[in-house]
């Protein structure tokens, strides 16, 4: 994942940033409505329900706005819906993109997502056509400094994990997405911090990119990311750390 995996610490860090604007809260809280909407209510019964409730109190949102999303969800409260929308996506090098949406309106979100990629010098793609090149995963980073690579790899490869690997500062753990939230608690339990806990989409490929390509794609992502419909975006980039962090500053 090399340098994609520094895009999503800093994009987690951003997260906890914008939730004391409000700008995560809003996502998430449709996140958790569409959650329950598509598999009831019980987190304990509905994984993408409790990895979304997780992701809220990660960031303190208060309990009565996490039952309310449920609710509304479940139809017990009124409430907007929302549908998943995927766009397909390239931006400038040839990096992949695979665009998550939640939309109460798909035609606008159609229109805003093709006029960030179109002023960004990045494209609409058909459907289908960058989706094949990910796999759905659960993803874990852990900082180098935190665990030895070998207890690491013990302990993660006995309950579960695909791989455990060092790339750049970070350890990174993959696992099937139905063995995430074991593998996350067989961490959490020997009190190991984790950087990114998430299941998400891994590209089977990567592309290099450096220089002013790097830049543009690294503020499409960041447009893109801030649009309010944008649940994730997925890209098949391989841009070196320095680079992702002097963009982030």
């Amino acid at each position: 994942m090399s340098g994609h995996s520094k895009w999503a610490t800093i994009k987690h860090k951003k997260a906890a940033a914008d939730a004391k604007r409000g700008a995560a809260f809003t996502k998430i809280i449709r996140e958790i409505t569409a959650a329950a909407k598509a598999g009831g209510g019980n987190a304990e019964t509905n994984t993408r329900l409790r990895a979304a409730v997780q992701r809220a109190k990660g960031i303190n949102m208060p309990l009565n706005n996490i039952e309310n999303a449920i609710k509304k969800g479940t139809g017990e409260l009124p409430g907007v819906v929302y549908e998943t929308t995927v766009f397909d996506a390239y931006a400038p090098g040839g990096v992949a993109l695979l665009i998550e949406c939640l939309t109460d309106n798909k035609n606008r979100t159609t229109a805003e997502i093709r006029n960030i990629l179109d002023k960004k010098n990045g494209s609409m793609a058909g459907a289908g056509s960058t989706a094949w090149m990910f796999t759905k995963k659960g993803y874990i980073a852990i900082e180098k400094g935190k665990v030895s690579e070998d207890a690491l790899m013990e302990l993660v490869l006995e309950v579960g994990a695909e791989d455990c690997k060092l790339e750049g500062e970070n350890f990174e753990v993959i696992c099937e997405p139905s063995a995430f939230e074991t593998v996350k608690e067989a961490i959490q339990n020997k009190n190991i911090p984790m950087q990114v806990s998430e299941v998400t989409m891994i590209p089977s490929s990567k592309v290099k990119v450096v220089g002013n390509d790097a830049k543009q794609i690294l503020s499409l992502m960041e447009t893109l990311e801030e649009h309010e419909d944008v649940q994730s975006v997925y890209a098949n980039f391989d841009i070196p750390d320095e680079e992702i962090e002097k963009a982030a500053s």
